[in-house]
């Protein structure tokens, strides 16, 4: 197997300290902070805040990984304005701009040994990728709602102040992942750190930082995935390995990517990853990368690609949108922008490497 169950255990035990550290961070009210500066430097321009709103969705998924911006971004955003654009901006940046760092995403954590790269030479690889990712979307989102943006945001009266003790954490847990050090170690400092800091100061519990951490889940996604990383090993595997293109031109990382689009939203990108990274793996690393586009980009396709978009969905989705027009935006442009953001990696490892 790929992935033995240490390994797993590791990667699910990064996913709940990284969730207890967000929540720690909006207790001490970074994201209201940040999303209450973000609203008044709009002006009551809904264009602007989108774009605002974009860029804020894309650097938390970056930095503290896409289900911080699902669970934590998106209520912030829609108390900031109620619109579908901003709801739609945390879910569609929480998986498009989940591939720039190893820890932005597990599918990322899953497949980062096997690149065989740094945690600096992962982000050098992807970055172009990321850029591409996080201004199609906001051209997608300011073209699906032209006629929502039209009308005037709300502007707060007052801001928050940005509470500098989270932020100086997660620096430095930043800097800790960076330098190679095994992701769940630093990961569970700063979520302690923050935690303690947070209980201390009254700005939390032990039971919002326990949900928060949301146990059931994490051994749900353990057992899920420990189960594929199994099936990996049989000979359905071994079809699914041969049935993959074994070389790294812009053909096939188009299918790389193509196909790991369509099983992470018919099995959840997840198992997907797990499923398809011994032929990516194979194949070498830029395929590993171009699974990557099509598990993370391409979640954005169903409700069933990601995690992140039920997590989406109860933390406030649904309030302000519809599965209908949930999967009418993910089919009309998904595809499209797994495809360019594939040529974009190609071209850029080609450069590269």
């Amino acid at each position: 197997m790929t992935h033995d169950l240490g390994s797993l255990a590791g990667i699910v035990a990064f996913l709940v300290a990284m969730m207890v550290l967000a929540q720690a961070c909006a207790d001490e009210g970074l994201f209201d902070a940040l999303g209450g500066r973000v609203a008044r430097r709009a002006a009551g321009s809904s264009r602007r805040l989108l774009s605002y709103a974009v860029a804020l969705a894309a650097v938390v998924t970056a930095v503290l990984s896409l289900d911080a911006t699902v669970v934590l971004l998106t209520p912030v955003l829609i108390a900031a304005a109620p619109r579908r654009a901003y709801a739609f901006a945390s879910v569609r940046l929480a998986n498009s701009a989940s591939t720039l760092l190893p820890v932005s995403n597990l599918t990322n954590l899953l497949v980062f040994a096997s690149t065989g790269l740094t945690f600096l030479g992962f982000t050098w690889a992807m970055l172009p990728v990321w850029v591409v990712a996080v201004l199609a979307e906001f051209l997608v989102l300011r073209l699906w709602f032209a006629k929502e943006l039209r009308i005037p945001s709300p502007v707060p009266e007052g801001v928050h102040p940005v509470p500098l003790f989270p932020v100086a954490v997660v620096i430095v847990v930043l800097l800790a992942l960076a330098s190679g050090t095994t992701p769940w170690v630093p990961a569970t400092a700063g979520a302690i750190l923050v935690g303690v800091h947070a209980l201390v100061r009254r700005e939390t519990t032990w039971r919002s930082l326990l949900d928060a951490a949301n146990l059931p889940l994490a051994a749900v996604i353990l057992a899920w995935a420990f189960a594929v990383a199994w099936l990996e090993s049989t000979p359905w595997g071994d079809r699914v390995s041969d049935a993959l293109p074994s070389g790294t031109g812009l053909g096939a990382l188009l299918v790389f990517a193509l196909v790991a689009m369509v099983v992470a939203n018919l099995i959840n990108n997840l198992p997907a990853t797990l499923l398809l990274l011994p032929a990516a793996a194979a194949a070498g690393p830029a395929a590993i990368l171009a699974l990557l586009v099509g598990v993370n980009v391409g979640a954005n396709l169903t409700l069933i690609g990601s995690v992140a978009n039920v997590l989406w969905r109860s933390s406030g989705g649904r309030t302000v949108s519809s599965v209908r027009e949930f999967h009418l935006l993910g089919l009309a442009t998904t595809p499209v922008l797994v495809v360019g953001c594939t040529v974009v990696l190609w071209a850029w490892t080609s450069l590269i490497w």
